[in-house]
Parts: C-alpha cells; structure tokens; sequence
C-alpha cells in the first residue's frame, strides 16, 4: 500500500540517516583524534553515529564500579555537531572479570567442550548470571541517556548467533520440548520419529542437545533444537530490552540482523521471521563481494536486492535501515577486493532503492590493532580527508540530501516470492538430492532475478505472511508445509490468486515427517499433479524440456510428476521420463496454480514468468523495456513516484524514458533516451 512511514516519531523528521559504527572508547587516550573526528563527521554529511557497541569494558571497569563520563561527552559533543545518537547495549562482547568470576556466562559447544575468555557473543543466552549483569547495565544506560536530545534509536547487543550447549541450555531446552509437546513423551517421540534407531525416549532428562558425540541423525530433533535456539536469541533480546522499554518507551529499537557471506545470502542461525516482530526497526549489515570471479555484478546485484526485500518484507513493508555496509572494503573475506570508483554510491542507493531509509558503514575510523585494523571504514590511518573512499562517502552523503523526501516512502508490491527460515533449516538437514547444496536459497534468487530486471517490486515474505495482497505468490522448494499454509494456499487461488511452487515441495510437515499418500502432499489437490519421484543430476548430467514449442535445458532436479487435474504446459524430452509432464497448470476456483518440476535455467523462467506477468498486467517501477544490467526500483507514496535506475554493468547503457522526470540527483529535468554510466544511479520523480 503506498505510504509514508516515520520511522523516529518526528525526533528527526524527513531525513535519511548517514553515519555508522563509531568507537571512541577505543581512543580515549587520543582527544585530538577524537576532536578531529567530529570535524570530519561533518565534511562527510554524517548526521547519525552508533556507539558502545562493543563498549562495556570502558563503562564498567570492574564489576559495579562505572565510568560514563567519556560516553557523556561524547554523546554531548556528536550532538552539538548535528550528529544524532544510536546507542548500543554492549552485551555482544563482555569484559573479563565477568567471564573470570562468573565462569557459568562461558558458551559450552556442541562437542560439550567449555570456552575460554574471548571472541563475541561467547555467552550463554539462557545464563541468568549473563542476563542479570546485562539488564542493569542497560538499566544504568536507559536512566543516564532518557532525556538527551541526541538519542533517536537503541542498537540492542550485535549481530545476534550461535548457541550453547551447557546445562543451564540442557534444561531450558527440556522445558521447551515440554511446553510444546504439552508434557507427553509420547507425544515428541512421535513426532519425532524416534523409533528410527532404536531412539525412544522414556524420560525427559535422556534428551539433550545434537551433538558430534551424540545424536545427529533424528532430523524432528534437530529442527527442535535450531527453533529452540533462535527462540532463546529472541527470549534473551526481550530481557535486554525490557529496562529500555520501561524507561525509554518513545525511543525506538532494533538489532542488527545479518546476511550470509561471501555469497550474498541469508543468515539462517535465527528465524529473522519470528524475531522482526519484536524490533521497532529491521536493520541489517551488509557486505556483499562486489567484483568477485564467481559472478557478474548484475547478478551479484539482484541477489543483493533479494535480500534487501527480504528485511522490508519482514515488517510488512516498513521501511529498514542499513545498520552496517562498508564504504570500502572487508577484512574477513577470502579475497578483500575494495570497490571500484562508483560502486560506492550506486549499492549504497541501492539499498534506498529498496526501501532502506539509511546508509551506514562499518566502521568510522579504522582501529590501530586487533583483527579488524584492516577492515574498511570512513577515515584510513592517515587520519585525513584526502582519500579516494573519504570523497566517495561524502558523495553519498550529499546525494542523500538531495533525496531527503524519498524518506519514508513504501514499496508496494504485487508479487511475493516465499522463502522461510524454518523450511529452509529441513531442506539443510535432509539427506537427500545433492548433499553439498540442494539449492533452495538458489532457487528462490534465480525466480526473484526475472522481476528484478524487469523492474518489477516483489516483497519476500514467509510462509506464514498473508497472501490475499497479491496478485502472484511463487514458493520455490517449498519442502516444508506447516499446518493452515496449504488451506491458506488454496483459498488464495480460489479466490483468483496465481501460485506457483516447484520439485521438491510439498514433502513433509513441521516436525519434518513425510507426508503419506503421495507428494506434494496437501499441495495436491491446489496443483492437480501426483510427484512419483525426484531424480538428482550430476554437474554434468544433461535433460530438457519443450516448452511452446522450444527445447530448454534443465539441471539438478528433475521431477518424475503425473497430471491428474492439472494441463501439461512443459514436458521432458530425454531419460526415462521423456514425455511426462515438467510444467503444469491446474486452474482451482478463480485462480491459477502451477507447478515447475525441474530446476530450469533463466531462459525459460524468462519466458514462463514472462506470461504470467503479461497476463497480469503486473505492475513495474517504470513502462519501458529495461537492458540487462539496469535495474529500476520504486518508492512512492499518495503524491508522488521515486523511480531509481542503477546500472550495474561494467559498460555505457541507454534508456529510453516513456516521459519528462525530475532527475533529483542532477537537479535536470530529463526525457528521451539517457545515458547510463558504468555504475550510474538516477533517481526520477513524477507524480502520481
């Protein structure tokens, strides 16, 4: 639905925030650089700074004994310079007297081996030792900071993951299982198959956590155990939170979630699904491998917008935030490749585009020692303005000026492409088709590819989103089928929705049991096909299928499927299946529900899709034929259209505009065909 949101209650009206990770708790010992940093803040149009993230050693040295006076007047300072304040709780790394006398707070692996002192986020979420110190000194924060003018926005803790598997976890994890399975061994064997193995539980205090040492193989236990864990990560964020919320109830909050790198994916150690319904604000760090040698930058982009519609999709199109980007380069990849003059600007608008309102980057000032002395930020060891990376980020921020009233503006969307962290946790843990990478993250990017260059906005949403909104709703892989999704899939195509899903779905129920009387399971009677079989290629197994009259190339997944209500659109052409169906419609109730068998390349999903969105008339950010490498996204409210065209090739593109727009970048009005630099970014208005 076309919007305006305000993300901060007016604390800091229409203005996208510019600014990211700053640590001055790492310089106390140098005043002038920390002078100097608030003079350089202001040349690169930064208005925003998170700070004390990794801050509790310096607040509180020794156990009860604080020190806040260095974080008043920092936070005194950046305010006074126009910078506003996101203050973090510093709980994602704790100082060493807690881990020395408090030894319980020490995360316990899944091999039952006991950390020492170290990294971050080696802590026991369920520890009410590490939850206690946690939420008094959040306490302390909240009361000292209630009032300052500077404060818009609570950064709780640091990239959230991993588990622990200590006692305290053990037991916590009894009472979950005992809540869930309502007390009744019985009840959880048999959901978890637990007679596969001789595995039958008598007592509730037999089960513990999977282990390399222990049980690895009962696949309901290990989906238990991972929405156990991110159930615990949510658990231990609202304890973090509720001092904040008590004393600060008009500030909002948020937690940065994560992508999955080097390859641009999704974080899968949390159920982000569950957890964006306790944050005010998504927000999201983002690294993607820029000018890597295992992609093109187009697709490398169109995978960076997936995962940047899967964060606005979260909280039903609200706009996010980028908590974290680098204005450079990483330190933690395999190869550190900076990027190249103009990438900057362009994926930094790129996620504006998408619905972001900030850019912010990790980090501000690049530290002297320690692993990230060498991972990219604003201002280099030089301690100057004179860079390259320094003017790139300046450009940012004086083109997010010239943008301001983009800010809070919605993208609606009429296609929505499901993809689910906990169906996403089952495909992983099954053994079955090809072990390395079955390829569901894959799939569900390469069907999100053709909307994207066509410049048509797609939400990513769960499987427990509401459908009705849309016009086509695609589930790729949809493997898992959780109780109410089918009925739900069925009245939306009754109702004259278009669905479509693939191989491999339909298999199993939320306790990851397989489904008796044939697959897709309840996705039968919506599909009208009965699926006998699934063959798994090789790297260089060949198959094909005709569809309309041409011949297309398949891969990894081939689907033995028999039409029963359904018309064959596709067949195969080879193998023992030759002539069986490979792409069906089944028209139910006023809608249209299709099934692709095989996992096809973007030729034929180009020319599949490509009829469904002539059929439905579905909307694009703009009226033109887009060439491949130039992407249009679009944001918009009740009044007017914000169109942002992004070459994202290596050569010149031309566009040819279907009419007069305000280019808000250049300040011109342009028409007729423009020219589209390597790396260029345009951002047209027009009216509603």
């Amino acid at each position: 639905m076309k919007k305006r949101y305000d993300l901060f209650n007016n604390i800091i009206g229409k203005e996208f925030l510019h600014g990211g990770d700053y640590n001055p708790d790492q310089w106390l010992e140098y005043p002038e650089i920390i002078k100097e940093d608030v003079r350089l803040m202001k040349l690169a149009h930064i208005n925003c700074a998170a700070i004390n993230i990794f801050g509790w050693s310096a607040i509180e040295l020794e156990e009860g004994k604080y020190e806040f006076e260095w974080l008043d007047n920092i936070m005194d300072d950046l305010y006074k310079a126009g910078v506003n304040i996101i203050l973090a709780t510093p709980s994602g790394a704790r100082p060493a007297w807690m881990s020395e006398k408090y030894p319980e707070v020490l995360r316990v692996n899944a091999d039952r081996t006991k950390n020492l002192h170290g990294q971050r986020h080696n802590h026991c979420y369920t520890s009410p030792v590490y939850r206690q110190k946690t939420s008094e000194l959040n306490r302390k924060l909240a009361e000292r900071y209630k009032n300052h003018p500077g404060l818009i926005l609570w950064h709780i803790s640091n990239e959230l993951g991993g588990d622990c598997h200590c006692e305290l976890c053990q037991e916590r994890f009894r009472n979950w299982l005992k809540e869930k399975y309502h007390n009744n061994l019985d009840e959880l064997n048999s959901a978890w198959w637990t007679g596969f193995w001789s595995h039958k539980f008598n007592s509730w205090s037999q089960i513990e956590s999977p282990s390399p040492l222990g049980e690895m193989q009962v696949h309901g236990h290990n989906l238990d155990w991972r929405r156990f864990v991110s159930d615990m990560h949510i658990d231990f964020y609202k304890s973090e939170i509720a001092p904040i919320r008590e004393i600060t109830p008009n500030i909002p909050v948020t937690t940065n979630f994560m992508g999955d790198y080097p390859r641009m994916g999704l974080f899968g150690g949390i159920n982000y699904g569950d957890f964006a319904k306790e944050v005010d604000i998504v927000s999201w760090d983002e690294y993607p491998a820029w000018h890597n040698n295992w992609e093109t930058t187009e697709e490398l982009a169109s995978n960076v917008g997936f995962v940047h519609d899967v964060y606005r999709s979260l909280k039903g199109g609200q706009p996010f935030l980028i908590m974290e980007s680098t204005p450079s380069l990483v330190n933690w990849h395999k190869i550190n490749k900076g990027k190249r003059p103009g990438m900057h600007l362009l994926s930094s608008l790129q996620g504006v585009a998408h619905g972001a309102d900030s850019v912010q980057y990790f980090q501000w000032r690049k530290g002297r020692g320690s692993s990230e002395k060498f991972h990219g930020a604003v201002v280099d060891h030089c301690g100057h303005e004179n860079t390259r990376v320094f003017r790139e980020v300046t450009e940012v921020g004086e083109s997010l000026k010239k943008i301001n009233e983009v800010c809070g503006t919605s993208v609606d969307a009429e296609v929505a492409i499901i993809f689910d962290w906990e169906n996403r946790w089952a495909i992983d843990d099954c053994q079955a088709l090809n072990n390395e990478n079955k390829g569901y993250i894959e799939s569900c990017e390469e069907y999100y590819r053709v909307f994207w260059r066509k410049g048509i906005p797609v939400d990513v949403i769960t499987m427990d989103a509401d459908f009705s909104k849309y016009k086509l709703v695609i589930a790729p892989m949809l493997y898992m089928v959780k109780p109410g999704v089918a009925e739900r899939i069925n009245d939306f195509v009754r109702n004259g929705g278009n669905f479509v899903t693939t191989y491999f779905s339909g298999i199993v129920n939320e306790n990851d049991l397989c489904f008796l009387g044939g697959f897709p399971g309840p996705l039968r009677e919506v599909t009208g096909i009965w699926a006998e079989e699934i063959d798994t290629l090789y790297d260089t197994d060949v198959n094909y299928i005709e569809y309309e009259g041409k011949e297309y190339k398949v891969k990894d997944y081939c689907d033995v499927i028999h039409a029963e209500n359904a018309e064959v659109l596709a067949r195969y052409t080879t193998d023992y299946y030759k002539g069986m169906p490979a792409l069906t419609r089944n028209r139910y109730g006023n809608g249209n529900a299709y099934y692709v068998a095989a996992r096809t390349f973007n030729d034929f999903d180009t020319k599949f899709f490509g009829s469904i969105i002539d059929e439905l008339e579905l909307r694009r950010a703009i009226n033109i034929e887009l060439p491949l490498g130039v992407n249009a996204e679009l944001r918009e409210d009740e009044e007017n259209k914000y169109i942002f065209l992004m070459n994202f090739s290596e050569e010149e593109k031309s566009v040819n505009l279907d009419k007069e727009y305000l280019d808000l970048l250049s300040g011109s009005k342009v028409r007729g065909e423009v020219k589209l630099d390597k790396y260029k970014v345009m951002v047209l208005k027009t009216n509603v």
